[in-house]
Parts: structure tokens; sequence; C-alpha cells
């Protein structure tokens, strides 16, 4: 298995150093979305990666006002499904960390991670240096062909040395949680592009064919109006970065529903369009597709739906397109 590392710059934007992209909230929220959809046109492997990086400096940042160090990168590995994950004891001064933690994104690349792992308290966040004897990535637990280049195994970790970042549940609580939420459709939509590029082709290549020039009518639509979405969402988030309103969590939920649907059907009309032609014989497509299928399933398709349609029916309908 191909294992990507995260890049000092980011592909598809003309080199921007990755110290460069700006945190979500500070005012330029849609530049940072701009370079992850870029990502994710580019090699959503990679945009996993990147994306797992700057989330961290954004968490370190909001919650304890931290930087990351020259030439560290840094995944969050937050997943919580069923079963008996991650556990945090104290031994003396210190945090250790035991048990398995599923789903680690640069399990092999990254130098440092944000861990999440339950304590007699809550769960909390651990800031996790990689190179410790203790820290194993568990061989064969990635299964998947889709978003295999984003290198993310079980990580097995046995008395691994961990520093407390904020209390109980302020990853979870802090408003940044939401915006970083967002700012995954982005690699997503990104990604949707690339998959779309072989039906671009087939009308740039033979304009009369009015089957594929109407799906690709339907594609354009799609996509150009979740970037509509997209770039509303970062201006409502730097207008707002602490969620004094508390709009994040139902315009985030929106953002990333969308951003599913749009993906979904775009993958739908570019199969319907061009045949299997892509898929068998264009390496980087086939590979997209693949990525995609799986990424986009960090959307909880029926559940997240259902939390927005609760918070939806509490809404003012009046409020009219985009109302709170």
């Amino acid at each position: 298995m191909t294992r990507a590392a995260a890049p000092e710059s980011a592909p598809g934007t003309e080199g921007k150093p990755l110290a460069e992209v700006p945190l979500p909230g500070s005012g330029d929220t849609a530049e940072r979305f701009r370079v992850l959809y870029a990502l994710g046109r580019e090699d959503l492997g990679v945009a996993r990666l990147v994306e797992g990086h700057l989330d961290a400096v954004a968490v370190l940042d909001e919650i304890a006002g931290l930087r990351a160090g020259p030439g560290e990168r840094w995944g969050v590995w937050a997943a919580q499904p069923p079963g008996p994950g991650l556990s945090a004891r104290r031994s003396g001064g210190a945090w250790l960390l035991d048990g398995v933690k599923p789903y680690c994104s640069g399990a092999h690349s990254c130098t440092h991670a944000l861990v999440t792992a339950d304590t007699g308290d809550g769960r909390r966040i651990f800031a996790v240096p990689l190179g410790q004897d203790g820290v194993r990535p568990v061989p064969g637990t990635w299964q998947a062909v889709g978003m295999a280049g984003s290198d993310t195994p079980d990580v097995a970790f046995t008395g691994v040395e961990a520093t407390a970042v904020g209390g109980v549940d302020a990853y979870l609580e802090r408003p940044g949680f939401e915006h970083g939420g967002a700012g995954v459709a982005a690699c997503w939509l990104g990604g949707a592009r690339a998959a779309a590029e072989p039906l671009y082709a087939a009308v740039r290549k033979r304009p009369e064919d009015t089957v594929a020039a109407a799906h690709l009518g339907a594609v354009d639509t799609l996509l150009s109006s979740a970037g509509t979405v997209l770039l509303r969402a970062a201006e409502e988030i730097d207008g707002d970065p602490a969620d004094t309103l508390g709009g994040a969590r139902t315009r985030t939920l929106r953002v990333r529903a969308l951003a599913e649907l749009v993906c979904t059907e775009v993958l739908g009309h570019v199969g319907r369009a061009t045949g299997a032609g892509p898929l068998c014989h264009d390496p980087r497509h086939a590979r997209t597709v693949a990525d995609l299928t799986v990424y986009v399933r960090q959307h909880h398709a029926e559940h997240d739906l259902a939390v927005l349609g609760v918070r939806a029916a509490a809404l003012d309908g009046s409020a009219g397109p985009g109302g709170r």
C-alpha cells in the first residue's frame, strides 16, 4: 500500500505553505476552504492528511493557545465507534494511554496526534508524540481500496505518555469543532469535482452529445450550488467565530448533508454519462471514485439528517432561506 505524507505546501494552491492557511473564524475562512477544496481535487488521500494537520493546528490554537512546531505533522484521531476504545489514566504527574484507537489517518507518517480517550471523569483530548515505543499501528485493520493512501489503520497504545489539551469535552464543546466539520465538506466537494473531470472532458470533445451535456449541466448545477453554500458558511463563521448566535451546529449539518448529496449525485451522473470506460482505463479517476466513496461516509447519513431535522423543526420558518 502506498502511504502518503502531508506535504509542506498545499497541492493545487500555487505552493501555499500550510503554515499560512488561515485558521477557521480568523477572517478568511473562505481561503481555508479553497485550500481544502483544491487538495480534495488534487488527491483525496493527501487531502485527508493535510485536513487532519490543519484541524490539529486549529484545535491547539483554540483550546490551549499552542502552535505546532517546525517539521511536525499532526493528525486528529478522534473517532469513537462502539467498542472498548482508548482509555487514559494518571500515573504520578503524567497521563498514560492504553487501548486501541480506530481510523488513525497518517499513522505511519504523522509525528504527533491529538487523540481522544476516556478518563474516569469523561472524554478528553491528548497531545501525543508518536515516536514512543508504545505506539503501534495494527496491520490489516484498513481493508478498503478507497482512501488507502490516507494510511488509516487502527493504532494500539500501551502506556503511552500524553499531555491533556483542555478539560473534559473541551474538544467537542468548542465552536471550532463545527467549523472544522464544514472544512471536511470542502475536501469532499473538491473530490467530486475531480471525479467529474472525465465528463467535462467528454463534453469538451463532443459538445453535440446532448445526453452527456445534460448530465454535465446537472453536475455543474450541483457543484456550483454547493460551492456557493460553502462560501456562505465561511462568511457566517467569520462573522461569528465564537458561535454566540448558536448557528454553528445547524450550519455544519446542512453543509455536510448537502456536500454528501452532491458527491453522491455527481458520481451517479458521471457514471451514467461516461459508462465503465473511465473506471476501467483511467487510474486517476478510478482512484478518485473509490476514495470519495469511502471518504464521504464520514457523513453519518440518516443519523445526521435526523439531528438536522429536529433542529430544523425548532427553527422559525419565517426566517426564509438560510435562516437560523
